[in-house]
């Protein structure tokens, strides 16, 4: 049966004072205690969801160390934590189907943030929670969770993918352009991946949505500036030092030597360096070269963020949980077992992770060579026609007689609602 929808809640600083008040057992207008111990400190009882990365032993247990860390801070409630497992991608699914059964804290993509809210059971932050949200984040970070002018979660890493290489081969100065680097040495690239092949489209002046919030603009993937990328993407694809990187292909290439650079993100980081050891570089996006023009290739990027469930029973309390996983000490944590890259403004400015080349490499991409992923929901029909240009590149069916004829026919499919 549907769950009645609930409007997003968003707790004031007042809120926060009178039932924080209440339940430290001290006089507030219109508080009262619930549940409290024999010590009278109040029982709370939270459901956690996270990736089961984050609460595996052999990586140091992050979530369970967080909230036993945070518990051991909040000495005023007696709280019992529930751990369930779901990643990033997948919670919004669940949470939206059911909020009422779904954890009071959990973790979420941005791009999954309209299903979210349209199920009215992601929290906002607002006042002073937003107020250390935009304080201790990057504007672009505060922007990818931002809807209507509400904030409605706390960032802990940036999401988006860059470039690694072979030191050995490739130079600081040849990074800096794609086509360079294929005259020097083997390159892997997700050529039928949808997340990864807009990036060249973007690099010519194509656009998602005008500003990737104006619905209403519509897609703008087929004009004469399309059409000049996908047969740029034919030349590509042809060039025997290109390598399309799918089921872990790339990976293997590096691993055996014969691919020299590919593209990925941070969580593919440890298994790279194990592959190349002093070797391995990491790189914002490069430039490639189009009928003589240097353009920019661009990521699309994001963000992941602790949510707070509109339906929690301990909203206080699962707030102020939210902020302390998306927070600096838990960030650090973080970075320190599982390499997630912090995006904490003050752990940025720290020389230890300042200095790695893994975390900058992913944040100057985030600040530089990438466009925020548009959560309208128009983009669920960008996917498919865009996975299907580079398959059709691949299978040598588009080629340099059709493609604008297949450019237009791509716009248009990313323009309706589906391929008919």
């Amino acid at each position: 049966m549907r769950k009645k929808w609930s409007a997003p809640r968003l707790l004031s600083r007042r809120d926060f004072l009178r039932l924080t008040a209440a339940a430290a057992g001290t006089a507030a207008a219109g508080g009262m205690l619930s549940g409290c111990s024999e010590g009278g400190s109040e029982n709370v009882r939270l459901m956690v969801w996270s990736p089961s990365q984050d609460q595996a032993k052999d990586s140091g247990e992050w979530l369970q160390t967080c909230c036993s860390r945070f518990a051991e801070q909040h000495p005023e409630w007696n709280i019992t934590f529930v751990y369930g497992v779901a990643d990033e991608a997948g919670a919004a699914g669940t949470v939206s189907q059911d909020a009422e059964a779904s954890a009071d804290v959990f973790m979420f993509a941005n791009d999954t943030l309209t299903t979210l809210t349209d199920a009215g059971a992601l929290a906002k932050f607002g006042g002073i929670y937003a107020d250390e949200i935009t304080s201790t984040n990057s504007q672009g970070l505060v922007d990818s969770l931002t809807l209507d002018g509400y904030v409605y979660g706390v960032p802990f890493t940036t999401n988006t993918w860059f470039m690694y290489y072979d030191k050995s081969v490739f130079t600081e100065e040849d990074v800096k352009s794609l086509d360079a680097m294929l005259a020097k040495g083997v390159v892997s690239f997700p050529f039928t991946n949808s997340w990864y092949l807009p990036a060249f489209y973007f690099g010519n002046g194509c656009t998602l949505f005008g500003d990737g919030t104006q619905e209403e603009l519509g897609v703008d993937f087929g004009g004469d500036n399309a059409v000049e990328v996908t047969n740029y993407l034919i030349d590509l694809y042809n060039n025997p030092n290109f390598i399309v990187d799918a089921d872990g292909s790339g990976m293997a290439g590096l691993r055996d030597g014969s691919i020299k650079a590919m593209f990925t993100g941070s969580w593919d980081a440890a298994a790279i360096k194990e592959i190349l050891g002093d070797n391995m570089g990491v790189s914002a996006l490069p430039t490639f070269n189009l009928n003589g023009v240097e353009k920019q290739m661009y990521a699309y990027a994001g963000s992941k963020a602790i949510g707070v469930n509109t339906n929690s029973k301990y909203m206080v309390q699962a707030i102020q949980l939210a902020l302390y996983l998306g927070g600096a000490e838990a960030q650090q944590l973080h970075y320190d077992l599982r390499t997630v890259i912090p995006c904490n403004t003050e752990l940025l400015a720290d020389p230890a992770i300042a200095n790695d080349e893994l975390v900058a490499a992913q944040n100057d991409t985030f600040d530089r060579t990438s466009i925020l992923q548009p959560f309208v929901s128009g983009m669920s029909n960008c996917w498919t026609p865009v996975e299907n240009m580079g398959k059709g590149i691949r299978s040598g069916q588009i080629t340099h007689e059709n493609a604008a004829e297949q450019t237009r026919a791509m716009n248009e499919a990313m323009n309706s609602n589906g391929i008919s």
